[in-house]
């Protein structure tokens, strides 16, 4: 059948000069075709030639649900059967004894080496770059679909932000994210939690701590919605707040504006990072910032565009990424700030509410 990101993936293995692609992944193999599946331990790859061809090896178990979205070329194989004589087949068909194959990243280091081994004068090299190419830059009608996962989250926060009190614990207050998240149509896939001193932990696991009086408090969390993601970020403080929190939050606030008012198509990913981070050196807490401002999102949560410093990768109409600054102060309290936003020939257009213009007490 005509598939317009088989013909555009196509293309780009011919500009890299690299003669197919094996896919692996539900989320690659769904964006390219359609088959959201995942064969967990089983051998399966979605091939794609530079020519267009596509051929799908997969257990059999897989077969009826390739066919129903329109794979053609299947090669199923059952259990006890050898998955690989189809690789070896498939390399005799489209002469990719000694060729070039790029695979996708998450495809499993033993089902690759199980490759190599049957195909030794092969070089394989990693993929991702050129997927992400193709899955970077968001269609009108991926970005609806981010906005409206964005507005999930958004709607989820302004339900839960009037019910936040001293004496509740991290764990509490995710559940209640997640519940917001999924009556409004999300499939809740993250929420952390972080109070107090837990906040300067940029990645805690939210857990049985209760916030407390005072307590500096980083809510980051987010959904799903037909397969796209939202990833939002907001700080709050319990009962009070004191003087540095006020003002930690101030210089992160006005981090996250200046990293989104350097956006635009074409700028550099470094250049966006350096503007955000800025602000926090200036002020004082640069060694306190030690992330990276964003990273893309998309059918994946982290994709490409990174937003990182020294970056030369260009930004892109459609290109969607966070800008998330933040400050940690070991042993004390972390801030962050967190939109999702997309590049325009202008500027960039955000996929949530605007952040609390100062630091919020609940």
């Amino acid at each position: 059948m005509p598939n317009d990101r088989i013909a555009a993936l196509a293309a780009a293995l011919e500009k890299a000069s690299v003669d197919a692609f094996f896919a692996w992944s539900p989320i690659t193999m769904g964006y390219l075709h359609g088959l959201h599946e995942s064969a967990h331990e089983r051998f399966l790859t979605l091939a794609i030639s530079q020519k267009g061809e596509v051929r799908l090896i997969a257990p059999a178990l897989t077969e009826s649900q390739a066919r129903r979205v329109g794979v053609e070329d299947v090669r199923p194989w059952k259990d006890g059967e050898d998955p690989l004589a189809h690789v070896r087949q498939l390399a005799k068909d489209w002469n990719l004894d000694s060729a070039i194959v790029a695979v996708d990243d998450e495809m499993p280091a033993k089902m690759l080496i199980e490759i190599q081994d049957i195909l030794p004068r092969t070089n394989f090299r990693p993929g991702g770059s050129i997927a992400s190419s193709l899955m970077r830059r968001k269609s009108s009608e991926e970005l609806d679909l981010l906005k409206r996962a964005g507005k999930i989250a958004d709607d989820a926060w302004e339900a839960v932000l009037p019910t936040i009190k001293a004496g509740q614990t991290e764990v509490e207050v995710s559940k209640r994210l997640y519940a917001e998240m999924e009556a409004r149509g999300g499939t809740p896939t993250f929420a952390i939690i972080a109070t107090g001193p837990n906040g300067a932990e940029p990645h805690h696991l939210s857990d049985d701590t209760p916030l407390k009086e005072g307590d500096v408090v980083i809510l980051d969390f987010g959904c799903s919605l037909e397969g796209y993601q939202s990833d939002i970020t907001r700080t709050i403080a319990i009962g009070n707040a004191s003087d540095e929190a006020k003002k930690v939050y101030d210089i992160v606030l006005q981090a996250h504006n200046a990293g989104r008012q350097a956006i635009k198509a074409g700028v550099t990913a470094g250049s966006v990072d350096g503007a955000a981070r800025k602000v926090i050196e200036e002020a004082g807490y640069g060694e306190a910032f030690f992330h990276r401002l964003g990273h893309g999102i998309g059918q994946r949560g982290h994709e490409e565009p990174y937003i990182i410093g020294g970056s030369d990768v260009e930004l892109l109409p459609g290109d969607c990424f966070s800008v998330e600054p933040g400050i940690y102060l070991e042993g004390r309290f972390g801030v962050r700030i967190e939109n999702i936003v997309s590049a325009t020939e202008r500027g960039h257009v955000s996929m949530n509410a605007e952040p609390a213009p100062s630091l919020l007490v609940v």
